[in-house]
């Protein structure tokens, strides 16, 4: 089964070319595309195992995650593995391609460490949250952080950087404990693909001049680097005097046509014209659920997340995961758990926990995003659907629109659901939210609200 890439190859001519496997599954069933809308690149490359833009089994999402762990683990080991996937590349293949009982096997096969890893593992915002999380779970003994654009009065950034090709470019890292990023252990970057490797080569300069070490591995879900980035980026190996290894699940190239930039918004600015699908005006009703989040549990890796946050957190999801299971409607079959923006792990792990607690259920997992993207509602197209709405964080760049991607069901009727579970932390959850997301997605299906403590430091 390949990724919905046919119809921006039709009319942009861009193609996907899969190279190397090393998790066993090529890079055309790893991706789809869709057309930006933004000026610095015309495609987007649709994950189908990160559960971003695209509504994933949480187990699947979890598991390719640990699954890239685990080739980090073998890395630091100095170990690759000797056949695609390291012996676990038919669990990835098959949950990939919808195999019964895939996800599920892949998830149990990865999520006890193989012998835990000391690193400083490092995700970035917003669409490498939860991936950096889950390649700190399969490493055992990791510490996590990934980038925010959340500042926080009073806590100075461990560093900042720039990703020049995203829609919202400045990123900040803001430790709670900066001594822990600082150790003398191997740093490990995550992001969901290497496209140039411009992000990742100006953020491991900056980290280093903050704290040289030895060791970096740069880990990603697809590395479709050209061979002059390859070579840039061991040539900064060599300026920093240091050992930069990257891994990946799945290589190959994205074959760009002259002109492609142009041709995009062109097809933008084409169908933008068009007249837009009616906004749908039922109101299914929101419930409000209490978690009793564990108190002192950071909600995620904002501010740094350590092993043993991790198994209070594993300890503490089955209880979770009963409350959201005794709010939904009693017949909800397919339910979605959605997350908000760089808030991606625990409605990951939620959704997992889900789905272990309502085995008769279809439960998927996605988030919400800044980033504007070209809905087209076609089979062979990522993005069938998008839902926007405005900023509901009082975001420090100031108000804006967000959006979620195939949460509505468009005209394919068994793509809707039953129920939704929206998960937000405390500073998301707001007056502006009630006004916006939430009421779009009362005119979908039934809402449960969870609010979850942001996890900032004490003052």
């Amino acid at each position: 089964m390949s990724a919905p890439a046919a119809w921006v190859g039709a009319r942009l001519g861009v193609r996907v070319v899969d190279g190397d496997a090393p998790g066993g599954v090529r890079l055309g069933a790893l991706v789809g595309l869709a057309v930006r809308r933004n000026p610095r690149r015309a495609h987007l490359l649709v994950s189908t195992v990160l559960g971003k833009h695209v509504p994933t089994d949480p187990r699947l999402v979890h598991g390719a995650g640990l699954l890239l762990g685990e080739l980090v683990r073998l890395r630091l080991r100095g170990r690759a593995p000797a056949l695609p996937g390291a012996g676990h590349g038919p669990l990835l293949g098959n949950a990939v391609h919808g195999t019964h009982g895939a996800v599920r096997a892949l998830r149990d096969r990865m999520r006890e460490p193989r012998g835990a890893v000391d690193a400083v593992v490092v995700g970035y915002a917003e669409t490498a949250t939860a991936l950096g999380h889950s390649v700190a779970d399969a490493l055992g003994g990791a510490w996590y952080l990934h980038s925010t654009r959340r500042p926080v009065p009073g806590l100075t950034p461990y560093g900042a950087f720039e990703e020049e090709h995203s829609h919202a470019t400045g990123h900040l890292l803001l430790p709670s404990d900066p001594a822990a990023v600082s150790r003398d252990v191997p740093l490990v970057l995550v992001d969901d693909e290497l496209s140039t490797g411009t992000t990742a080569c100006n953020t491991l300069r900056a980290l280093h001049a903050t704290h040289p070490r030895a060791r970096y591995v740069v880990a990603t879900l697809v590395d479709v680097r050209s061979e002059a980035d390859r070579v840039r980026m061991r040539n900064l190996a060599a300026e920093l005097g240091a050992d930069i290894d990257v891994v990946a699940l799945a290589t190959g190239r994205v074959e760009l046509p002259p002109g492609v930039l142009t041709s995009g918004q062109r097809v933008v600015a084409e169908l933008s014209a068009l007249p837009q699908p009616p906004v749908p005006s039922a109101d299914h009703g929101a419930g409000r659920v209490d978690l009793a989040w564990p108190d002192g549990l950071p909600s995620g890796g904002r501010h740094g997340f350590t092993p043993q946050d991790r198994r209070r957190l594993d300890r503490e999801l089955p209880r979770m995961a009963a409350v959201l299971a005794a709010a939904l409607p009693p017949a909800a079959r397919r339910v979605l758990v959605l997350g908000c923006e760089e808030l991606m792990y625990a409605p990951l792990r939620l959704a997992e926990a889900l789905a272990d607690a309502l085995p008769d259920a279809r439960v998927r997992y996605s988030t919400t995003t800044r980033s504007p993207v070209l809905a087209v509602d076609d089979p062979g197209y990522a993005i069938r659907t998008r839902l926007t709405f405005l900023s509901h964080d009082d975001p420090a760049d100031g108000p804006g629109d967000r959006y979620a991607y195939n949460v509505a069901p468009g005209a394919d009727a068994s793509r809707a659901f039953d129920a939704i579970v929206l998960v937000v932390d405390a500073p998301a959850d707001t007056p502006a939210l009630t006004d916006g997301l939430l009421e779009r997605l009362r005119a979908l299906a039934p809402v449960v609200l969870a609010a979850i403590p942001d996890g900032r430091p004490p003052a």
